[in-house]
């Protein structure tokens, strides 16, 4: 039987924000992700008007929730889909979004070196080759840049691989994979002990059928059970835990050893 996962659909940014976009809005994993890296951010030293970079900014829900925590922050994103740079503007006119591959090497322009504090969240999983596009994104920050990264562990889910999860991560794996392309490993663990866990394991018990539960094209009644448990949730990812390595939430504080200031 053939996978109806093909590499086209699961890669097709344009039309996963555009069905999708919503559906983020309600999903209570990105939100709690969000504040993992806001809050990893301010324990490394971020504050007010700091130089702030959103390395796969999708549809800008991260700029805003960086925005509000670090008033007069600079910020700045670097997107592939141009439905996420267009959503992005929309949701926050004064941040700069640029629509780029980062998997092709390209002139930063403005923003070479710019950045001192950079965020990668939930990116990593979908490349084939994650290192390639940390390497082009190093063009963006500052020397000593400390980086934010979050990207999701434990199993895949049917709707992981609809969007395109290559992989998930240990802590052990992501920091090799930051290590091989210069930056110095700070912090490497998990988060979402339990409840994040929970959540998780239902997507994935609800399989193939989630794809279209949370669409942008779906109503009735799957719709609004599916927006339920995602309220449910939302309470309750106060209480996950941080650094006990049972969490299915892998993430990773690095600083960018910058070639010209190496030793």
């Amino acid at each position: 039987m053939t996978n109806p996962v093909t590499p086209v659909a699961r890669d097709d940014w344009e039309g996963h924000w555009r069905d999708y976009t919503d559906a983020a809005g309600h999903n209570p994993a990105q939100r709690y992700r969000r504040q993992l890296a806001c809050k990893l951010l301010r324990s490394f030293g971020c504050s007010r008007g700091a130089r702030i970079l959103d390395i796969g900014s999708g549809q800008g829900d991260l700029a805003v929730d960086l925005h509000c925590s670090f008033p007069e922050s600079k910020i700045a994103g670097l997107e592939l889909s141009a439905t996420g740079v267009e959503v992005s503007r929309r949701k926050i006119p004064t941040a700069q979004f640029v629509q780029r591959d980062l998997l092709q090497s390209s002139d930063p322009g403005p923003l070479r070196h710019w950045a001192e504090f950079a965020v990668c969240s939930e990116v990593l999983e979908h490349l084939d080759d994650p290192g390639r596009l940390l390497a082009n994104a190093s063009e963006y920050l500052a020397p000593g840049c400390t980086l934010v990264v979050t990207v999701p562990g434990g199993p895949k889910s049917e709707f992981d691989l609809y969007i395109g999860h290559r992989q998930h991560f240990t802590p052990a794996s992501l920091a090799s994979l930051l290590e091989a392309q210069g930056f110095t490993v700070e912090l490497t663990t998990t988060a979402g002990f339990p409840f994040f866990n929970l959540y998780r394991l239902i997507v994935i018990l609800r399989g193939k059928r989630l794809i279209t539960d949370v669409d942008g094209k779906s109503q009735g009644w799957k719709t609004t059970l599916a927006r339920g448990v995602m309220a449910l949730f939302r309470p309750l990812f106060a209480l996950n835990l941080t650094g006990t390595q049972l969490g299915w939430q892998t993430i990773a504080v690095a600083r960018w050893n910058h070639p010209d200031t190496a030793c």
